[in-house]
This record gives structure tokens, C-alpha cells and sequence, in this order.
């Protein structure tokens, strides 16, 4: 009998030591800005899965190709909601060429392409380095009213910012990574929900601000959960001080060719200084804030922008284009109260 019990608890511990658990990793795909697909190169170990999730809408085409040092490795195409266990759309086996799919796709959502070893290379615990191309191509529809916040259908009225560590939620013009920014979004500012759609692999949100003036653009549903429809609280502002959106004519004592001035900024407030120049002067700019950076950006005579937007800690310096007035804006996205001095300077 305890001959018997001994090679029992030996082939226990042998199945324990020859069959390792399987460790599924997930890695969220995201195509660079105005980019309809990437390249991916990644490893995959005995039986562990390598999970992709990238976003795309229904009448999109979506297209995946593996290549690998190791003839074991496949992938299955999982639709939004689906996965290691559930149908596969497509399964890289068993397509013609094998490990090449071309698919368009019916529902909107974060689909995932699973790339895993076949069987007796998983069990030998082999090991497969690999490339993978995503590219997910076609218009995306208009954008769904009223999105869930982890969906495109249905859903919540109100959406919240969720950032984490003191940064802020970039509000864009389009939903790309690329596009201009319009404003910043904090911690827990909550926006009005306008509808989602995908975009470079990832769902942006178009969402407008509860403030009067108000933001309007897109952000992304990575960094937004669920929200209400009222202001996030800020500190009030003390009585007699003058702070928010005015717009201060800069001049400059005479013979001077610089000017110093100061001013306080309520979170999500901005404030506008107006200077004459010429074409061909050399405009300098400094922001000087006490505490977290604030922003700054400048247009030219006509509106259009000399400068996107900048952060404190860099100062601008440049030649000008236009003649006429242009507007400095200085703009504060943080949480807190921010008092600063602005210096201009014009060669």
C-alpha cells in the first residue's frame, strides 16, 4: 500500500510540474493618429494566450496576418464580448492562406485576436516570437447617440473623467490622437455624453462640458466611466478678486519693448491678452505659474493659430506673420487655483 501511495503522489506531482498553468496576458492595440492598422511584434509560451483587443465598428473591414518562428502558432478572431472559450469569427488555422483573415465585421466594439500554440507545442511548453498586422479599414458609421460607457449602443446621459495620478483627459477636435487639443478634462469632471465611435483602435467619445462657456470634442472611453449631470465643485473664488475669461489689451510703457503682467485662474478658466506687432517681429512669450503648469496658446490677426497650445514650463519665442492683433491665451486645465505673471516681449 504505500508502494502504491508513493507512485500515486509521484505522478501527481509530475502532472503538476509538466502541465503549467496558463497565464493569459492582455495588450490593448492602438493605431497611431490618422493610421488604419499596426504592427506587432510579441512571444507566446506553451500554453499561455496572447490576447489583442482593438476597437472597430460594424461595416468595417478588419484584417490580421501572423507570422512566426514557429509553424505552431495560430490565432482566432474573437467578436466584441467573446473569447478563449466562446466561437470564434475566425480562426487562423483553417483559413486559406492559414494565418491570413480578411473579415468584415457585423457588430460594433473591442474585438480580440487570441494568438496561441497548437496543442503538443503547448504542452511541451515551446515558445513561438511573432509579428502581427492589424488593420481594421473602411469609414466608421455615425457616431451612436447616447453610448454606454463600455459599448456604442444605449447608455448613460453623463459621462465622468478618470485619470488617474494628477493628470488630465485631453478634449481633441476629431477623434484621433493626433488632433488639435480644445481643452483638458480633470479628475472627476463630469460632461455630457454625445454618442462614441471607434478610432484608431479605440472608442473616442464626443462629450460637451457642463460649464457656460462650454467645450464641445471627442475624448477617450479608455479614461471615462459613468457620470452625473452636475458641475464638479470647485474651490469659490474670494470676494474682490477678478478671475476667469477676460480679455486684457497688453501695452507697453514708452520706449519699453517688454511688458509683465500678473493674473489668478479658477480651474477651467482662461484669460486673453491682446498685443499689436508687425510681420516679422519676434514675438517671446513666458508663463511663469506657481505650482502645476497652466497652458498657453497664441492665434494670429486671422484667427488662425501661431501656436497650438504649450505648456508653463516652456517658454515661446518667434517670428510673426501677420500684422494685426494677435491673442495670447492662457488657459488652466488643473484642479487648483493658479496665480501666474505673463511676460511679453516683441523685437
Amino acid at each position: 500500500m504505500t508502494f502504491i501511495a508513493n507512485l500515486a503522489a509521484a505522478a501527481i506531482l509530475c502532472a503538476t510540474t509538466t502541465f503549467a498553468l496558463a497565464h493569459d496576458r492582455s495588450v490593448d492595440v492602438r493605431f497611431a493618429p490618422g493610421a488604419t492598422g499596426t504592427t506587432v511584434e510579441d512571444h507566446v509560451v506553451g500554453r499561455d494566450t496572447v490576447l489583442f483587443n482593438v476597437g472597430a465598428e460594424a461595416g468595417q473591414v478588419m484584417e490580421v496576418a501572423l507570422s512566426a518562428n514557429n509553424t505552431a502558432a495560430y490565432f482566432n478572431v474573437y467578436e466584441p464580448g467573446r473569447g478563449p472559450g466562446d466561437e470564434a469569427l475566425a480562426a487562423s488555422e483553417t483559413t486559406n492562406p492559414i494565418n491570413a483573415w480578411r473579415g468584415s465585421l457585423l457588430t460594433s466594439g473591442t474585438y480580440t485576436v487570441a494568438v496561441y500554440l497548437y496543442r503538443n507545442a503547448a504542452r511541451r511548453g515551446e515558445q513561438a516570437d511573432f509579428t502581427l498586422d492589424i488593420s481594421v479599414l473602411g469609414q466608421a458609421g455615425e457616431r451612436v447617440e447616447g453610448d454606454f460607457v463600455d459599448g456604442l449602443a444605449g447608455g448613460p446621459d453623463f459621462l465622468q473623467a478618470a485619470i488617474e495620478g494628477g493628470d488630465t483627459l485631453n478634449l481633441r477636435a476629431r477623434p484621433s490622437a493626433g488632433a488639435s487639443i480644445v481643452t483638458r478634462l480633470i479628475n472627476g469632471q463630469n460632461v455630457r455624453n454625445q454618442g462614441c465611435r471607434m478610432s484608431e483602435g479605440r472608442r473616442w467619445c464626443r462629450v460637451a462640458t457642463l460649464a457656460d462657456p462650454g467645450y464641445e470634442g471627442w475624448a477617450a472611453g479608455d479614461f471615462l466611466v459613468a457620470g452625473e449631470g452636475i458641475a464638479l465643485l470647485l474651490p469659490e473664488e474670494p470676494p474682490g478678486r477678478s478671475v476667469g475669461d477676460a480679455v486684457e489689451p497688453v501695452t507697453f510703457a514708452p520706449g519699453a519693448s517688454g511688458a509683465r503682467l500678473m493674473g489668478r485662474l479658477d480651474p477651467g478658466a482662461a484669460r486673453s491678452y491682446t498685443l499689436d506687432a508687425r510681420d516679422g517681429q519676434f514675438l517671446t512669450v513666458q508663463v511663469l505659474g506657481q505650482g502645476p503648469a497652466i497652458s498657453y496658446s497664441i492665434l494670429n490677426p486671422d484667427g488662425t493659430a501661431l501656436l497650438e497650445e504649450l505648456t508653463s514650463d516652456r517658454d515661446y519665442r518667434g517670428q510673426l506673420w501677420q500684422t494685426g492683433v494677435h491673442v495670447v491665451q492662457v488657459m488652466n486645465h488643473t484642479a487648483n487655483v493658479a496665480n501666474f505673471k505673463v511676460v511679453f516681449g516683441i523685437e
